[in-house]
């Protein structure tokens, strides 16, 4: 409950803000999504903080992977829908 009230402070505050931007909004999510995710993992001690950083490191990288596949595929699917 406690984190949940964090998340949605943090929401309100990017409101007032001005964030309006659907993109702003959703990578600023996503931003403070991962911090609560890293936070939680390292409170757990579920692993030490040298492979903690290897670990989010290499998680990063694959999200970069993923979204340049993923913009690839919607580049490749525009190009067939226009011909």
């Amino acid at each position: 409950m406690k984190n949940s009230k964090i998340v949605i402070d943090k929401l309100t505050k990017l409101f007032e803000q001005g964030l309006i931007s659907s993109k702003d909004l959703t990578s600023e999510l996503l931003t403070i999504l991962r911090s609560k995710r890293d936070e939680l993992v390292f409170r757990l001690k579920l692993t030490s903080k040298d492979e903690f950083d290897v670990l989010s490191k290499r998680v990063e990288n694959l999200e970069k992977k993923i979204e340049k596949l993923q913009t690839k595929k919607k580049l490749k699917s525009k190009k067939v829908k226009k011909s």
